[in-house]
């Protein structure tokens, strides 16, 4: 177990993965773009901040002040509207404390850490390989392509 998880019963944790369907038999299912698992999932955390975000409260729950700092480059606009986002899709909780002024304070739901869990392989594929793409996007931009 990482670290920021409790060993609370997490609903999605004893769901087996579904079975690889082939294109062919999604087709054949009449299955829209609307009614697109992957479509669907993955445009809410196409955005840049999204998976960020969620990283940060995998350490532990944070105030909205201390998601600012953690990920200094975003704009309090779309840090508000990532957090809403991320909230509806039940990936994280909002708690209002009520103190003088009041705190929030955001922590994911087990949703969402086993979301942080499905996304890790990517993140250290994405450490591992920065240095390459880095390298491709400048040789394809010398190039003129």
């Amino acid at each position: 177990m990482t670290p920021g998880h409790r060993k609370d019963t997490d609903p999605v944790a004893d769901i087996p993965p579904p079975r690889r369907r082939t294109l062919a038999e999604v087709k054949a299912s009449g299955m829209t773009i609307e009614d697109c698992p992957i479509r669907d999932v993955v445009s809410g955390l196409a955005g840049k901040w999204s998976v960020l975000i969620l990283l940060a409260l995998d350490e532990r729950p944070h105030r909205f002040g201390e998601l600012r700092r953690a990920i200094s480059d975003i704009s309090q606009r779309m840090l508000t509207i990532t957090l809403r986002d991320l909230q509806r899709d039940g990936l994280l909780t909002r708690t209002v404390h009520p103190t003088v002024p009041p705190s929030v304070e955001y922590a994911l739901t087990g949703l969402g850490r086993s979301l942080v869990q499905a996304v890790m392989p990517l993140v250290g594929w994405a450490d591992r390989h920065h240095g390459a793409i880095r390298d491709a996007r400048q040789g394809f931009d010398r190039a003129g392509a």
